[in-house]
C-alpha cells in the first residue's frame, strides 16, 4: 500500500487496552502508516498500575505515544453533579453509568487531538452499539475537520479475526473473553454477560464485582450542601472523594445491583447489568432531602427536566445548548437543598430513615398533616374545598346533559 501521502498524519486513538483498540493500534500504525497517539481517559475506572499496563501495551503495539488523561473531577463537575441534581435514573432504574462516561471521554479525546494537531481520530466501536454514536457525534460537533476512522465497524471484524491478526504479528496477549465484561467508573459499574443477551435470565451473584462482606446493619449520615455531598458521618470531603468513600462503604453490603432494560440509540432494546451502590444511595438520599426542602412545583418540573437531561445525555446530545439551560435550572433549584440525610445500610439493600435541615418545609407552626392546623379555620377549609371542586363540578354537569 502506498502510504507516502499519510505517513506524516497524526492520529489519536481512543485506547482502552482491550482487544478492539489493540487491533486498531497495530493496524493503523503498521498497515496504514499513521503516527498513532494512544489516549485513555480515566473517569474513575483505572488505578495507577492498570494505567501503566495499558501504556506498555500501547507502545508495544506501535503507538508513537501514550497519554492517560485524569478526568474524574471533570466528569463530576460537568456531568455527575447534574445527574444528582436531577435525580436521574433512566427508566427509573439506571444511573447512566457508562453513557455518562463516554461523553466526557469523547470530549477529552477530541480536545487532545486538536491540541497536538491530529488529522484523524480513531475508536474501536462496532456498528452495533451506542458508543459509536456518542463518540462520532462529539467528534463531528467539536472538530468536523478531523477524520473519524473506525476499523472494527468498517471492516465488520469478528473477535476471532482480530485475535488472528494480532497473533500473526507476534502479539500474544491472553485474549480469552471474560465470562462477564466489566466497565468501572466513578458513577457505577456495568456488567454484561450471556444472561443479559436474552430477556429471561438474571445475572448470578458472582457476576458482580463486589461481593457481600458486611452483615451488621450500619447507620450513615450524608450531608448535602446545595445539592452536593459534602460530608459523610460529619467528616467533610470533596464530592468526588465522598462518592468514592461511600462506594467502598456500600459495596461491602452488595448494594446497588440491578439490570437495566432500555432503548438503544440505534433503535433496538438492550439489557445491561450494573452495580452502582454509591450512585443509587446518593440519588435517593438527595431526592428525599428535596422532598422536604422544595415546593411541589419545583419537584414536578425537576422531574420532567431531569428525565429529559438524562435522555439527551444517553443519546449523545450533551453538546446541545439546551443541556446548559437545563443545568442552569437544576443548579438554581439546589439553593436550599442542604442538610443531613440518615441512611441505614443492610445486606443487599438500604433504607432512608429521615432528614434534618434548616430548610425543612414541614414547619410545625403551620400544623401537622392529618392531625391539626394552626393557620386556618374550619370555614376557611370548607370554602377552599368548595372553590377547588368547581371545575370538576361544572364539567360533570355539562357532560351529564350531553350523554
Amino acid at each position: 500500500m502506498n502510504t507516502s501521502n499519510i505517513n506524516n498524519k497524526k492520529l489519536v486513538l481512543a485506547y482502552s487496552g482491550g482487544l478492539d483498540t489493540s487491533y486498531c493500534a497495530l493496524h493503523l500504525s503498521k498497515d496504514q502508516g499513521y503516527e498513532v497517539h494512544a489516549v485513555s481517559v480515566n473517569t474513575g475506572g483505572f488505578d495507577d498500575e492498570e494505567i501503566q499496563d495499558i501504556k506498555e501495551k500501547a507502545l508495544q503495539l506501535g503507538a508513537h505515544s501514550y497519554t492517560s488523561i485524569d478526568a474524574i473531577q471533570n466528569f463530576y463537575d460537568t456531568v455527575v453533579k447534574y445527574l444528582i441534581f436531577g435525580n436521574v435514573l433512566r427508566n427509573n432504574t439506571y444511573p447512566l453509568s457508562v453513557s455518562a462516561e463516554r461523553i466526557v471521554q469523547a470530549i477529552e479525546i477530541v480536545k487532545y487531538a486538536q491540541k497536538i494537531g491530529a488529522n484523524a481520530i480513531a475508536h474501536g466501536s462496532t456498528g452495533a452499539g451506542n458508543d459509536q454514536v456518542r463518540f462520532d457525534m462529539i467528534f463531528q460537533i467539536i472538530a468536523p475537520e478531523i477524520e473519524i476512522i473506525t476499523p472494527i465497524r468498517d471492516k465488520q471484524l469478528s473477535r476471532e479475526a482480530e485475535i488472528r491478526y494480532l497473533q500473526e504479528h507476534g502479539i500474544s496477549y491472553s485474549w480469552e473473553k471474560a465470562q462477564y465484561s466489566i466497565n468501572k467508573g466513578l458513577w457505577g459499574t456495568s456488567v454484561g454477560g450471556v444472561e443479559t443477551l436474552t430477556s429471561e435470565k438474571g445475572l448470578p451473584s458472582e457476576a458482580y464485582p463486589s461481593q457481600l462482606k458486611a452483615q451488621k446493619s450500619k447507620e450513615v449520615k450524608l450531608s448535602f450542601t446545595k445539592g452536593e455531598l459534602t460530608a459523610i458521618d460529619g467528616k467533610p470531603g470533596t464530592p468526588v472523594l465522598n462518592i468514592q468513600k461511600l462506594q467502598e462503604m456500600t459495596a461491602a453490603y452488595a448494594i446497588g445491583r440491578d439490570i437495566h432494560v432500555g432503548d438503544t440509540i440505534i433503535g433496538i432494546k438492550g439489557r445491561v447489568g450494573f452495580e452502582a451502590a454509591a450512585p443509587l444511595v446518593v440519588i435517593k438520599a438527595h431526592h428525599l432531602l428535596e422532598k422536604h426542602t422544595l415546593s411541589k412545583w419545583q419537584q414536578f418540573q425537576k422531574e420532567q427536566l431531569g428525565n429529559f437531561y438524562g435522555m439527551l445525555l444517553h443519546e449523545g446530545n450533551y453538546l446541545d445548548e439546551v443541556m446548559r439551560n437545563i443545568e442552569a435550572f437544576l443548579t438554581d433549584t439546589q439553593k436550599n437543598v442542604s442538610g443531613d440525610v440518615f441512611v441505614t445500610l443492610h445486606p443487599y439493600r438500604f433504607e432512608l430513615t429521615g432528614i434534618q435541615s434548616e430548610y425543612d418545609l414541614m414547619a410545625v407552626s403551620f400544623g401537622s398533616y392529618g392531625e391539626m392546623n394552626k393557620a386556618w379555620t374550619a370555614s376557611d377549609a370548607k370554602g377552599f374545598i368548595k372553590i377547588l371542586s368547581n371545575p370538576a363540578k361544572i364539567a360533570t354537569q355539562v357532560n351529564k346533559n350531553h350523554d
